[in-house]
């Protein structure tokens, strides 16, 4: 038997799609989620710009409050012009000075007199002085104390001078042989050296309000006794120690 011809295979048209295939999925880029700034981290930002224009502001405030003090205080002081005090040893006497050898030593009796003269010299501001503590020893090298005592607080007005006594009284005191024979010796020729020590606090006054006070020690040191005699004052030294609120 003779086979059937064979068909021919027809080819397919150009852009034919088979319609049984499944259409492919077309994949598109995912959309950005929009952030937005939560109702707290709104106000954090208010609290915390709110700070900073605090802070700015209190130190604007105070730095203008700095130069306000600083710019009154120069217009005071240029128009008060405040002194320290000036201290003279006026005078100084020792009225007895005995040393007494005993066989557990030796022993000081004495007794001293003087003056200091303080002056003020400022021209619109008085001084209010507190309690004044002097000290008084003579002697070089190591000295011996010849006694202590303590003057009153007082007020002194502007451009004013004040002399005040000082007494002071030693009984029974062990001292060392060779310095009670230097003290008597010192005495009777009178190259014996004086120290006189003082510490108080002063202070300012002005129409009566008194400003802060200030510590200060006076020293009138290294004085011998034939000079004062003769009548001269010495000018004292004047430390500031701190002030005191």
């Amino acid at each position: 038997m003779t086979e059937p011809p064979l068909k021919p295979v027809l080819q397919k048209p150009p852009g034919y799609k088979e319609l049984n295939l499944a259409a492919q999925p077309v994949v598109r880029p995912s959309a950005r989620k929009l952030i937005l700034p939560s109702p707290m981290n709104q106000k954090n930002k208010k609290r915390r710009s709110f700070c900073r224009g605090c802070c700015c502001f209190l130190c604007f405030f105070l730095l203008v409050l700095i130069v306000v003090a600083v710019a009154a205080g120069g217009v005071l002081y240029l128009w008060f012009e405040p002194k320290l005090p000036v201290f003279h040893l006026q005078l100084f006497r020792i009225l007895k000075l005995n040393v007494t050898d005993k066989s557990d030593g030796s022993y000081l009796n004495a007794r001293t007199l003087g003056r200091i003269e303080i002056k003020n010299p400022n021209s619109k501001l008085s001084l209010n002085y507190g309690d004044i503590e002097i000290k008084i020893a003579a002697g070089e090298g190591t000295q011996t104390e010849l006694g202590s005592t303590i003057l009153r607080s007082f007020v002194q007005s502007n451009e004013n001078k004040t002399s005040l006594k000082i007494e002071t009284i030693v009984s029974n005191e062990t001292v060392d042989s060779g310095a009670g024979r230097k003290l008597i010796s010192g005495n009777r020729t009178g190259e014996l050296i004086v120290n006189v020590g003082a510490e108080t606090k002063i202070g300012y006054m002005v129409n009566g309000r008194r400003m802060l006070p200030v510590k200060i020690e006076v020293t009138c040191g290294g004085v011998r006794l034939k000079s004062l005699n003769r009548g001269d004052m010495p000018k004292c030294s004047i430390h500031l120690r701190r002030w005191f609120l």
